[in-house]
């Protein structure tokens, strides 16, 4: 499985710049705001937030 740690500091970085909403973007990929914090903590490594986590990657073309 990969590592995702990268991932997620880009994402928070992107959230922090760009003022999207936390709550807006779980709800957006229908996962509630509690599973995604516990994904940008990296609390939840699961497959299923890793598939997250690259998809809001994609998504938004964080780099």
């Amino acid at each position: 499985m990969p590592q995702t740690t990268t991932g997620r500091e880009k994402i928070i970085e992107f959230i922090k710049e760009s003022g999207v909403n936390q709550i807006d973007l779980a709800t957006q990929y229908g996962i509630s705001s509690g599973d995604f914090s516990d994904m940008m903590t990296g609390k939840d490594t699961s497959s299923r937030a890793n598939r997250v986590i690259l998809k809001i990657i994609s998504d938004f073309k964080i780099r």
